[in-house]
């Protein structure tokens, strides 16, 4: 009786060996794919002193590599879909941010992901005009918000504040160099498109980066 005993055992542990032997196959067959996690981001932080946001996007911008990365270029005032055309000419364009200027009034940041044409940079404003009301809350003072911001964008005003660029760092630092540009900040070469998130450094910043003013009339006009 004992010897089967000690054989049953010594059986059971056998079992158990090859049962976790062949998952350790399955498992290393198979991989748990990890969750792919991004802090990377562009543009300045909330509270951050626009000062040391203007150093930190010189400074990204150096690199003893010839990779293209992605980019945010900031303007000293809003322009014009054609003016930013000009602007960044000879440079990728993926993504134009609006936003529509209103003295003391708040607006949102709209953002139009363009596939780098030339026309599909000219009517980005057009194409934000249509993501406008959805981007307003509720209540009359939004809604007459949103209805001065849609003409606005149909008339194709000057509310471009950044764009989304894809370069080589040479390119970027160029790029930093052109008149109304007043920022150009870089991202790692191994940043991927759509994981990173993007700030405008707006031109009404001067000092620090916080909540502007909404305090003012809204225009019927």
């Amino acid at each position: 009786m004992r010897s089967r005993g000690v054989s049953g055992v010594l059986g059971g542990v056998v079992v158990a060996a090859l049962v976790i032997g062949a998952l350790a196959v399955i498992g290393h067959l198979n991989p748990v794919r990890q969750s792919i996690v991004s802090t990377d981001r562009l543009g300045p932080d909330t509270g951050e002193q626009v000062a040391e946001y203007l150093a930190r996007a010189e400074e990204s911008l150096r690199s003893d590599t010839t990779e293209p990365r992605w980019g945010s270029v900031s303007f000293d005032r809003e322009l014009t879909a054609e003016q930013v055309r000009t602007v960044a000419d000879g440079v990728r364009i993926s993504q134009v941010l609006v936003r529509v200027p209103l003295d003391r009034v708040q607006t949102p940041i709209l953002t139009v992901g363009v596939p780098g044409s030339e026309r599909s940079v000219l009517n980005s404003t057009a194409r934000a005009a249509s993501l406008a009301a959805a981007s307003f809350g509720v209540g009359d003072r939004q809604a007459q918000i949103a209805a001065v911001s849609q003409r606005r964008l149909l008339d194709g005003c000057a509310c471009v504040v950044t764009v989304v660029v894809r370069g080589t760092p040479a390119e970027l630092t160029e790029l930093a160099g052109r008149p109304d540009v007043r920022a150009v900040q870089a991202l790692p070469p191994d940043a991927v498109s759509g994981k990173f998130a993007v700030e405008p450094l707006l031109p009404e910043y001067v000092d620090v980066v916080g909540p502007l003013p909404d305090d003012g009339l809204v225009p019927t006009e």
